[in-house]
Order: structure tokens, then sequence, then C-alpha cells
């Protein structure tokens, strides 16, 4: 329980050059998280609407065509 081995020393260095190094940099992950997130709500929103419009209005019964 004493040291870091060395498998212990590579995934840290490989999480802080995800993080810090490059492409891999946190604001670049998370403004593309972001992203994502607001074009899986707009598609859900998509979704939402295309169900609206596809539903068909309810017909009318011979009963309520009889009070009319």
């Amino acid at each position: 329980m004493g040291s870091l081995s060395i498998w212990h020393w590579l995934i840290v260095l490989v999480i802080v050059a995800l993080v810090f190094g490059g492409r891999g940099k946190l604001s670049g992950l998370m403004g593309d998280a972001a992203k994502g997130i607001k074009a899986f709500r707009e598609g859900l929103k998509d979704d939402e609407t295309q169900e609206a419009s596809a539903k068909p209005l309810p017909k009318e019964s011979e009963k309520d065509k009889a009070h009319s």
C-alpha cells in the first residue's frame, strides 16, 4: 500500500494528457458535451411535433351526429 506502481502513474498521465493536452482540453470537451445535449433536446422536440401532427383527429360517433 505504499507507493504507486507504474500502472497507476500511466493511468494518471493518460488522464492528465486527455484533460490538459492538445484537443482534449477540458473546456473543449465540455463544449462538445453541451452541443450534444442541445442537439438531443432539439431532436426530442422535433419528434414530439411530428407525433402531434401525425395523430388523426377523433371521429364523431353516431350519437354525436344525432345530437347535432
